[in-house]
């Protein structure tokens, strides 16, 4: 018999369209020793209707300071000793809690795990289908050792989150405070692991628009400048090999296209671009094809590709950023303090 009682936390913000679901699959789980916790980040939405019907404790803060601030208020009151974080907009199966409890009850050495999207996506529209599996693609084939950490579905020891000082929150919107959590995890020694049998059901809608901003300012502009400010750059989940030789092979089509502007014969380039670009992604366009259909798969490539140019577009931004920073720095025209 576990001896784990489980805390889960929802920071709570325009979620009036997932978050019954979201409660409602929490509390048909088998586990039975947990605890739900509701962070109402000053949201609009009349939550108390909505939580109403579970037993759910609810923490109401002041003004809107974003998940991190939320998610480190709810662990202050938490009770249990594994700190289980959710997203708003995701479904639970069952034997989630299960699963968790049963790995940290198996490996002591295990600190914090997290799961992924499974490839039922709630919204049906193309952006939101393509975005969904290609999140749970990139987690169902990465390493199991992680270096990084998810709060869409992922589990933490109380007492090493404690020890890691909680979320930065400096992040005021849902960005990468997961991601720099795990990454001061992972330098500090402590195993974390993807546990791709984890699965929960994403409820969110996606738009290109809200792709996009999600995925340049909130993910690829942040994520790139804590890689360069602590010089590492792992080679799994995003940022596997195949990837960056995708976007190195995008931007010499883009210079080449431009180059054919002034000199036409450059475009036969393109001849050996496309190919190379569909054989470093095979296994993904392979996935689509498994998991939808032609059709969808070949939607998806201009998409990805696009993904691949403004992914680039961030780093090269985040690096010149990152330097003029320490230029400014180290000439004593800004203090350092504001922006470490």
């Amino acid at each position: 018999m576990s001896n784990y009682y489980v805390s889960i936390i929802i920071p709570a913000f325009k979620c009036n369209n997932t978050l019954k679901s979201c409660l409602t699959s929490i509390f048909l789980s088998r586990y039975p020793h947990f605890e739900c916790i509701l962070v109402n980040d000053n949201s609009p939405d009349d939550l108390l209707s909505i939580t109403q019907s579970f037993p759910v404790r609810i923490i109401n803060l002041e003004k809107q300071y974003g998940p991190a601030y939320a998610r480190n208020r709810g662990v202050e009151v938490a009770k249990g000793n594994i700190l289980f974080f959710l997203d708003s907009d995701v479904k639970i199966y069952p034997d989630t809690i299960d699963k968790i409890v049963n790995i940290f009850n198996e490996d002591p050495n295990t600190s914090a795990l997290f799961g992924s999207y499974d490839d039922q996506p709630e919204a049906l529209n193309f952006i939101s289908q393509y975005k969904n599996l290609f999140h749970h693609y990139i987690h169902q084939t990465s390493k199991e050792e992680a270096v990084t950490f998810w709060t869409g579905c992922g589990a933490i020891r109380k007492e090493v989150f404690a020890q890691m000082g909680g979320f930065n929150e400096t992040y005021t919107r849902p960005s990468i405070e997961d991601i720099e959590l795990g990454n001061r995890l992972y330098h500090a020694g402590h195993r974390i692991r993807l546990v791709n049998s984890i699965q929960v059901t994403h409820l969110k809608k996606w738009t290109f628009g809200t792709l996009l901003l999600s995925d340049i300012f909130d993910r690829a502009l942040p994520w790139t400048y804590l890689i360069v400010s602590h010089r590492t750059l792992p080679k799994d989940l995003n940022l596997r090999t195949s990837a960056r030789l995708s976007t190195i092979v995008i931007f010499l089509s883009v210079l080449m296209i431009l180059a054919s502007l002034i000199w036409p014969h450059t475009l036969w380039t393109m001849a050996l671009f496309v190919p190379f670009l569909l054989l470093l992604n095979a296994d993904l366009y392979y996935f689509f094809i498994r998991k939808r259909d032609w059709g969808f798969a070949i939607r998806t490539i201009p998409l990805h590709w696009l993904y691949f140019l403004y992914s680039g577009l961030a780093f090269g931004l985040s690096l010149c950023w990152y330097f003029t920073l320490n230029i400014l720095k180290k000439n004593k025209i800004i203090h350092r303090k504001n922006y470490d």
